[in-house]
């Protein structure tokens, strides 16, 4: 969070996706969306309950999503970061302004849900939101929601990386009780970020083709005084190939390059001069066909309150970091500027048509990216990303990275 505020507005997107087909919030800039200005629709007019970060929420809710006007057009709510994550059951009622979850619906203990939702407004613009909340965890209990789900396909910089619901004490312990292994081997160590996020890697980036296996032992481990874990389970996930991005700033093109070939180099537009882009190693941690954009959410707010923008459909957006740092698409620039000026907050930005293209840059870099691939920035007057900002670890030493663990 510390990063949010230090960076505030650094291409930060608030976002939103449903099983890859939904919209959502983002920022180079925030958590809603329309990046032209134009068409502003009611402020927050999507209303979900719980509210976005809510925690302990209780397994009868409340849970329900509305409109004040126009159409829900789709709703999705999942828990996530669980071995057989499932929707939960809802129906969108007749006038279309309202979800609800299907009568006697109980949400897991200690879980963490999803919520992403499309509308349309009265004119027939669509909007996204895309909220999280926990539920009640056990008294005297901790867990950890962990990322990458069980049984993903990721590219070969994904992190496996743990946020606990309460402060670990006794770091050592917890450590102990999650075991990550590789086929084939290799050495795999944890790193803690303060005292509730830990996250495993390897020296180098995964061989693709790699199956990692996360197995969690925390059952009754103290990690605090009186907290107990509650999970034992264990979850595995393929590295898939290796597709490593370096996006040169100052000549600002993209080169993607696939198992060592060159695949394309595009022209990108990142950070203006006074809202430079990240350099370093930033890791694909969440890929959203479209989100919004609202430059409240990341501290680029005009006099009257209102964000510096607010884009309802910023199309192909891949976030890189927690702060906010997106590669999206763009169709309000002109093509010229692409490959020739830097003027966004922070982002990458990607020639896109409004709707999404699958056919301009932005699209096609977007059907050929995985959750865990690897964007690196380069010749940017920014300073390096830290390495708890969204999965950016790799941009530690393997010995710093070392001197984390708590078994050290």
């Amino acid at each position: 969070m510390r990063h949010v505020l230090r960076r505030a507005g650094r291409g930060a997107i608030a976002a939103v996706t449903v099983a890859g087909l939904l919209a959502g919030l983002s920022g180079c800039g925030g958590s809603t969306l329309d990046i032209s200005g134009k068409h502003r629709a009611p402020e927050d007019a999507i209303r979900v309950l719980p509210e976005h970060g809510a925690q302990n929420i209780p397994p009868e809710g409340p849970l329900e999503v509305r409109l004040p006007s126009g159409r829900l057009e789709r709703v999705r709510v999942s828990r996530i970061e669980n071995e057989s994550p499932a929707p939960v059951p809802g129906d969108i009622s007749e006038d279309g302004l309202r979800w609800t979850p299907e009568a006697g619906t109980r949400l897991a203990l200690a879980a963490k849900y999803s919520v992403d939702v499309v509308a349309l407004d009265g004119h027939g613009r669509r909007s996204a939101r895309h909220t999280t909340f926990t539920t009640e965890v056990p008294a005297h209990r901790f867990i950890g929601y962990f990322k990458p789900e069980n049984r993903a396909v990721v590219g070969t910089g994904m992190i496996v990386s743990f946020d606990f619901n309460r402060k670990i004490t006794d770091r050592a312990a917890v450590e102990r009780g999650i075991t990550v292994t590789s086929d084939p081997p290799v050495e795999i160590a944890g790193h803690w970020f303060g005292a509730d996020r830990l996250d495993f890697r390897p020296q180098r980036f995964w061989e693709p083709g790699t199956e990692v296996t996360v197995r969690l032992r925390l059952r009754d481990v103290e990690a605090a005084p009186g907290a107990y874990g509650i999970q034992h389970k264990t979850v595995s996930f393929t590295v898939g190939r290796s597709q490593i991005s370096t996006v040169d700033a100052t000549a600002k093109t993209m080169e993607v390059r696939r198992d060592g070939g060159l695949l394309a180099t595009l022209p990108v537009t990142a950070g203006a001069p006074k809202s430079t882009t990240y350099n370093g190693k930033m890791v694909i941690s969440d890929m959203q066909d479209v989100t919004r954009m609202d430059g409240r959410t990341v501290g680029f707010t005009k006099a009257d309150g209102r964000g510096e923008y607010d884009i309802k459909d910023v199309p192909h957006a891949i976030r890189l970091t927690e702060s906010g740092t997106f590669l999206h698409g763009n169709y309000w620039a002109t093509p010229d500027i692409f490959g020739r000026d830097n003027i966004s907050h922070g982002c990458i930005g990607l020639r896109d048509e409004k709707g999404g293209s699958g056919d301009a840059p932005a699209g096609w870099f977007y059907d050929r990216s995985l959750i865990g691939d690897v964007v690196e920035v380069v010749n940017s007057t920014d300073q390096v990303v830290e390495p708890d900002n969204g999965l950016s670890g790799w941009n530690l030493t393997w010995e710093r990275w070392k001197d984390g663990s708590a078994l050290r």
